[in-house]
């Protein structure tokens, strides 16, 4: 079973995810990503959504025009884990 971070593991971790907020409410991690337009947010979707699936775990996500909402947390283990923290890293590294 995933296992849910500790408060300090959650700090140094979002210490290295300087772009990620903490969502306290839901436990997770969201982050805003701007693009030009709509195809550029979409094709973004469409890496992460492929990196979700090979890391078997899918974000929540909103799109509206050239804006993308995600929202990180693991709900088998009730907020924020480790398997997030890797998938924001993983996100991150999309834009690179």
């Amino acid at each position: 079973m995933v296992e849910q971070l500790t408060p300090d593991e959650r700090a140094r971790a979002l210490d290295a995810l300087g772009d990620w907020d903490f969502d306290e409410a839901r436990d997770g991690i969201v982050r805003q990503f701007l693009f030009e337009d709509f195809s550029q947010a979409f094709g973004f979707m469409t890496r992460v959504a492929l990196l979700a699936e090979v890391q078997e775990h899918h974000p929540e996500w909103s799109n509206v025009w050239n804006r993308v909402d995600i929202l990180l947390t693991t709900h088998d283990a009730g907020g924020l884990s480790e398997r997030d923290i890797r998938m924001a890293h993983a996100i991150d590294a999309l834009l690179d």
